[in-house]
């Protein structure tokens, strides 16, 4: 029972690493083919991705029974809403007051909008000290929350039925943001500059952390949870891919989709295909009456 238990854990976790590292790229992949394909009515996409991202969030809500379900939605629901709501939005703003993009060696290597997004510091620091002082499934959170004496109060407090949709939803939005603002920081040269020794330390020790990450992942076995361990990891691991990418180690073919449209047809293919066999697989189906 054992081994059995053992290889459950590498399959959940396998299974869940894989699906959300496909949708980094596929996220890249769709916001570039709104701003190529639709042009001018780029917006009005982006605004349609966002609902359709709100859609599954409200499906995922009503689905709370099923753990597996509500988890696997929230998630894509976070992913359509962070890339047609809020990335577009930055998009929107640097169009509107015409911001220039950063170059460097005659090449675009920030783009406006996330010179734009540098903005939202303030503001995504706000939310993660809210983040401090509520109860939290996170092991940073709950590692914090011990450290200043207050995880006993968390304890305490009268707890009810969250919904797993909203929960990752968050967690997927606020993750994303924050890696984006740490590494915006980091490419900026006026703080450090993406050939700084730091950067070197972050990338590689983003790459050190997602590997602790993957070995903890193969051991959880439950597949909700499963998944929503693997968020942080492929986030922490996709920090690495990113500076890399940076630079010029990297052909990044996710920011050039119609230039590799066998590659990105074959990651949107292997990520459809995969979230059909999590949703219709009972192997990583988990409800409320098996919850224990």
């Amino acid at each position: 029972m054992k081994v059995q238990n053992k290889h459950l854990g590498y399959l959940f976790g396998t299974l869940s690493f894989l699906l959300v590292l496909l949708l980094m790229p596929i996220g890249h992949a769709i916001m570039v083919l709104i701003e190529v394909l639709l042009h001018q009515y780029k917006m009005m996409g982006a605004g349609v991705l966002g609902f359709l991202g709100f859609g599954l969030l409200y499906w995922g809500f009503l689905k709370n029974h099923n753990y597996t379900w509500a988890t696997v939605l929230g998630f894509l629901a976070g992913v359509l809403v962070w890339t047609g709501w809020i990335e577009f939005s930055f998009v929107w703003i640097a169009e509107k007051n015409k911001v220039s993009p950063q170059i460097i060696n005659g090449e675009i290597a920030t783009k406006p909008e996330y010179l734009i997004m540098l903005s939202s510091f303030g503001l995504l620091a706000t939310i993660v000290v809210f983040y401090f002082f509520v109860r939290s499934n996170c092991l940073f959170f709950i590692w914090f929350q011990k450290l200043i004496g207050i995880k006993s109060q968390m304890a305490s407090q009268a707890s009810f039925q969250k919904s797993r949709a909203v929960i990752t939803f968050i967690e997927t939005i606020v993750i994303i943001w924050f890696f984006y603002v740490a590494l915006l920081l980091l490419y900026d040269e006026q703080i450090l500059g993406e050939k700084h020794w730091f950067a070197y330390v972050f990338a590689y020790g983003s790459l050190l952390w997602s590997v602790y990450l993957i070995i903890q992942l193969m051991k959880i076995k439950t597949f909700d949870y499963s998944l929503r361990y693997a968020i942080p990891t492929v986030i922490i691991f996709w920090n690495f891919v990113e500076i890399i990418g940076r630079w010029g180690l990297l052909e990044e073919i996710w920011i050039q989709p119609l230039t590799y449209k066998l590659e990105i047809t074959l990651f949107f293919i292997t990520g459809i295909l995969l979230v059909f066999i999590l949703l219709f697989n009972a192997k990583f189906q988990k409800t409320k009456l098996n919850n224990l």
